[in-house]
């Protein structure tokens, strides 16, 4: 079932639990509290171990190889598409991946980047005659108040690239996942569906969508990392130290790791 506002919430503030910066802010914290206190024996042992804990976080999760390694996991469970494949499709289902809202700065909505990447995915596949119409999952991610829709924006686009008002339809409603999957299901049916979504992210979008009885063939839209895990290390000395990017990446495939695993324990794949 959907969830509530509130639910919801609660959902994106139990996500941070898993994101490494979280952990990572947690034991800096307790090493400050116990680093201005009273100094004895027993503190200092936990101040040496906190010390360790946080400094083996931070290089880890920004290591570039350990990082491209969990991605890595994500997206060799994405099957490639067969671009030359006589099979057609009842529709292409395309899934927002953000979305940012206008301000005193930002002039207008603006897709984020994998958004607009998977909008452009999906509407190449329809130019290219996989399905007579193409649909757009994804509402509305804010928790308090309200901001733009993920669909309604991903629309836009596809108009200006081209696409005919007649062949869009739009789930502006979802804002997870196995919503995407449940709204689509309840819009379209159990019908063929070439779905369109990040590498890493197929996954769970595709064991969602198949667990509501559609017959979903998933298209990969955009890899991370460029070799399997087992190869990710070759050739990259320098990938030993750590980098901004490496520890975002590690979050973002954490997460989705987590997420699966939730997933599959609630019965969602």
């Amino acid at each position: 079932m959907d969830m509530s506002p509130f639910l919801f919430g609660l959902y994106k503030l139990v996500k941070f639990a898993v994101y490494p910066f979280t952990w990572l802010f947690v034991l800096l914290g307790v090493l400050t509290v116990l680093v201005v206190s009273p100094v004895s024996p027993r503190r200092l042992r936990w101040i040496r171990v906190l010390a360790i804990s946080a400094f083996l976080l931070a290089f880890l999760f920004g290591n570039p190889i350990v990082a491209d390694t969990l991605v890595g996991l994500l997206e060799q469970q994405a099957p490639h598409f067969d671009s030359t494949t006589a099979k057609r499709f009842d529709a292409i289902v395309v899934l927002g991946g953000g979305v940012a809202g206008k301000g005193t700065l930002r002039p207008l909505d603006e897709l984020s980047d994998l958004s607009m990447k998977r909008t452009i995915c999906g509407v190449d596949l329809f130019t290219q005659g996989f399905a007579p119409r193409i649909l757009f999952s994804g509402g509305d991610p804010t928790i308090i108040g309200s901001g733009p829709k993920e669909a309604l924006e991903m629309k836009r686009l596809a108009r200006r690239l081209g696409v005919p008002e007649e062949t869009i339809l739009i789930e502006d409603q979802a804002r997870t996942t196995y919503e995407n999957a449940l709204a689509t299901k309840r819009l379209i049916g159990s019908t063929s569906i070439l779905l369109v979504t990040s590498a890493s992210h197929i996954p769970r979008a595709l064991g969602s969508f198949r667990k509501q009885g559609l017959d979903a063939t998933s298209y990969p839209c955009g890899y991370s990392v460029k070799n399997r895990p087992s190869e990710s290390w070759r050739g990259r000395l320098f990938a030993l130290l750590p980098e901004v990017q490496a520890f975002e990446k590690s979050t973002k495939a954490t997460a989705e790791l987590v997420g699966m695993l939730v997933y599959w324990v609630t019965g969602k794949l």
